[in-house]
C-alpha cells in the first residue's frame, strides 16, 4: 500500500518535472512514510512517482518506480496483489526472471507477458502507472471494485495523475476548483464519482485502464474487468452455503499474506467478527484486533467485541473514546480527508489507533451488507415503484410542510436513477440545497440528473445492491476508509470484495442470497457454528459513533457562524434534535474547507 503520482509532458523540461512530482510525493507522504523514489524519462517527457508503506518484501529491493531486469518496463504501484504466488509461478514456468520477492515486479513481468490481458488476471487492490519503453505508452490502472483511488488531469497535452485530489491541487498542477462539487456535496454527502472537487480532475472508473500515447499525447480509457460468466443460479441453500465458505474462506487467506504487522478491525458485527474469527484460524496466536467502543449504552459495542475477542488467542486492542477525544481531533480529521465527506470519523480514529498498537494493514468487513442485504434500502427500494406511480406534484409538499427526516421524499418527483438512490441515501433535497447555495433550482436538476446510462432497474434486492454497492460504497465507504487510513499510514484490506467471492455471491439464488426478513441471512448461516451467540442474536445496528451528541455539543456548531438563514436555521434545529448531524456537518464543510 503506497501513494504514487506523475505526469507525462513533452513541454515541461525535465527538472521541473522531477520537482512538480516531488511536490505531488510530500503531499502524499502520510500514506508511504517509509520510502520514495522518482523515476524520469526525460526524452520522452514522463516523470512516475512513488510513496511506499512497506507490507511485502519489506527489503529494499521493494523500492519504486521499478523496473524489469531489462528495463523494458517501469512501474510506481499502490496496492496488494493477492494471487501473486500463483501468478509468480505461472510466470516463472513461462521463462520469467525474477530479483525480489515483491507483488510488484509480478505486476511488472505478468504484463511483459501478456499485455494488457495482464490487468484482467490480477486478483487484489490496486492502482498503478506502468510505463511501456518500447511501445512509449503509460498505462494507469485501477482495480475491479475501485477500492485504491487513482485521480487524473488532462490538459494541454499534459497528463497528470495521483492517488489524491489535493496532490494535484497543492502541487499547482490542476488549481481551478470544479463549482459544481457544493451541488454534488450536499446531495449525496459525498463528491460521486468520477467527479472531483477540482475542474479537469476525475477519478479513473474501476475496472478500466487509461492508455497515454507519448509521442502523439493522445489517451483512451478502455476496460478490462471480464463480465461475469453467466451460469445457472445456485438454488440449493446448502450448496450455496458451501460455497460461500470456501469463497470467504479463500479471501481472508489469501489476504493475511504480509512482512509487516497486520490484524483486524472488529466492531462486533457479523462481517467483522467473521472476518476476525477467520482470520483467527490462520494467525493463531498472531493476530491482533482493533476496537473502538463508547460510554452511551445505545453506540457501545464492546459486550459483542468481547465476546468474539474471547474465542480468539491473539490480543484485543479496545479503545474507549469520548466527547473529549472528539472535540481534540475534529480539526485533523478534516484536515485528513481528500474531499469533504459526511462519513469517515470512525474510520480515522480506529486507524489512528490501529497505527499506534503497532499495525500497518488490517482486514475490514467493508462490502458484506452491499453483497448480502444489510441495509434498510434492501426493503425500502420496492415501495418506490408503487410511490412513483402518484401525482410527483405531491412530493412537492416536502419542501415545506414535512418533518426534515420526510423531505426526501421530493426525489420522488423526478424520474432519473439517481434520484432513486437519492430517495434512499440522499442529504438535502434539490429545494434546500438551491436556497443554501443561493442558486436556481434549474442548474441543481441540470448537475444532478443527466446521464441515465450504465443505471439498472428494478426495484428489488438485485438493484438495491447494486445502488449501494456502486454509489453508496464506491464513493463513501471506500474513499473515506482508503483517505482516513492512509492518513495514519494504514492500509486497510477487504476481502468481502474479493473478485472471486463477489463472482460466487452473484451466482446465488437472489431468493436465497436475500432474505427480507432477516438481513444477511445466508451470511450469519454460513457461518453460525463459528460465531458466538451474542453475535448470532443481536439485532442489526451499523456501528456508528454517538455523533449526534457529540456534534451539537462542539463549538462548530454555533449557528451565528454559519452563513445564510437557511444554514442558521438548519444548525439550530439539529441541535434541538430535529435534524441529523451529518446535515450541519456538511454545512460546516462547505463554509470552512
Amino acid at each position: 500500500m503506497c501513494r504514487i503520482a506523475g505526469i507525462a509532458s513533452k513541454s515541461i523540461k525535465p527538472r521541473q518535472l522531477v520537482s512538480i512530482v516531488q511536490k505531488m510525493c510530500d503531499v502524499q507522504r502520510h500514506g508511504g512514510p517509509d520510502d520514495e523514489g522518482i523515476f524520469i524519462d526525460e526524452q520522452i517527457g514522463l516523470a512516475l512517482g512513488h510513496r511506499r508503506l512497506s507490507i511485502i518484501d519489506l527489503s529494499s529491493s521493494g523500492h519504486q518506480p521499478m523496473t524489469d531486469g531489462n528495463q523494458q518496463a517501469w512501474i510506481s504501484f499502490n496496492g496488494e496483489i493477492y494471487n501473486y504466488p500463483e501468478l509468480k509461478q505461472e510466470l516463472i514456468q513461462q521463462g520469467s526472471r525474477f530479483n525480489t520477492h515483491t507483488d510488484t515486479e509480478v505486476i511488472l513481468q505478468a504484463y511483459l507477458q501478456w499485455g494488457t490481458a495482464a490487468f484482467g488476471r490480477l486478483r487484489g487492490m490496486f492502482a498503478f502507472a506502468l510505463f511501456d519503453v518500447a511501445l512509449g505508452t503509460t498505462y494507469l490502472v485501477r482495480d475491479c471494485s475501485g477500492i485504491k483511488p487513482l485521480y487524473y488531469h488532462l490538459i494541454g497535452g499534459q497528463l497528470s495523475f495521483a492517488s489524491e485530489v489535493k496532490a494535484l491541487s497543492r502541487s499547482g498542477i490542476a488549481t481551478n476548483l470544479d463549482s459544481e462539487w457544493p451541488i454534488r456535496f450536499l446531495a449525496y454527502g459525498h463528491i460521486p464519482e468520477p467527479y472531483t472537487t477540482l475542474k479537469n480532475v476525475y477519478s479513473l472508473p474501476k475496472g478500466h485502464y487509461l492508455q497515454w500515447q507519448h509521442n502523439t499525447a493522445v489517451s483512451v480509457i478502455r476496460s478490462f474487468a471480464d463480465e461475469p460468466p453467466l451460469h445457472d443460479y445456485i438454488t440449493d441453500t446448502r450448496e450455496a452455503q458451501h460455497e460461500l465458505y470456501k469463497a470467504v474462506n479463500h479471501a481472508i487467506n489469501s489476504q493475511m499474506i504480509a512482512d509487516a504487522p497486520l490484524g483486524v478491525f472488529l466492531s462486533g458485527g457479523t462481517d467483522s467478527s467473521i472476518v476476525a474469527l477467520m482470520s483467527g484460524k490462520q494467525k493463531d496466536d498472531q493476530l491482533k484486533t482493533i476496537s473502538i467502543y463508547f460510554e452511551d449504552k445505545d453506540h457501545n459495542e464492546h459486550t459483542y467485541q468481547q465476546a468474539v475477542a474471547d474465542k480468539l488467542i491473539g490480543k484485543n486492542y479496545a479503545h474507549l473514546v469520548k466527547q473529549q477525544d472528539f472535540n481534540q481531533h475534529l480539526l485533523h480529521i478534516i484536515a485528513s480527508m481528500d474531499m469533504p465527506t459526511t462519513d469517515g470519523i470512525n474510520s480515522w480514529f480506529i486507524s489512528k489507533y490501529a497505527h499506534e498498537d503497532g499495525l500497518k494493514a488490517v482486514l475490514s468487513g467493508i462490502g458484506a451488507d452491499e453483497l448480502f442485504g444489510g441495509y434498510p434500502s434492501f426493503n425500502r427500494i420496492k415501495y418506490i415503484r408503487h410511490l412513483k406511480q402518484l401525482s410527483p406534484t405531491m412530493f412537492g409538499l416536502g419542501k415545506s410542510l414535512l418533518a426534515d427526516k420526510y423531505k426526501k421524499l421530493a426525489y420522488l418527483a423526478y424520474d432519473h436513477p439517481v434520484a432513486d438512490y437519492l430517495f434512499l441515501r440522499g442529504l438535502f433535497t434539490p429545494a434546500d440545497i438551491a436556497e443554501i447555495l443561493d442558486i436556481e433550482p434549474r442548474i441543481i436538476e441540470d448537475v444532478l440528473f443527466t446521464s441515465r446510462q450504465g443505471y439498472p432497474t428494478g426495484y428489488d434486492e438485485q438493484h438495491a445492491s447494486w445502488l449501494e454497492t456502486n454509489l453508496y460504497m464506491q464513493n463513501q465507504l471506500l474513499r473515506d476508509t482508503d483517505v482516513m487510513s492512509m492518513s495514519h499510514g494504514l492500509e486497510v484490506r477487504v476481502p468481502f470484495l474479493h473478485e472471486d467471492l463477489q463472482r460466487v455471491v452473484a451466482n446465488i439464488a437472489p431468493a436465497i442470497r436475500f432474505n427480507k426478513h432477516q438481513p444477511k441471512k445466508i451470511l450469519t448461516d454460513t457461518f453460525k457454528d463459528l460465531l458466538p451467540p451474542e453475535i448470532l442474536n443481536r439485532p442489526k445496528m451499523g456501528f456508528s459513533f454517538p455523533l449526534q451528541q457529540w456534534l451539537a455539543a462542539h463549538e462548530a456548531m454555533n449557528a451565528e457562524q454559519f452563513k445564510g438563514k437557511k444554514a442558521q436555521k438548519l444548525v439550530k434545529e439539529f441541535k434541538k434534535g430535529q435534524v441529523h448531524w451529518s446535515k450541519p456537518f456538511a454545512l460546516y464543510q462547505i463554509q470552512n474547507v
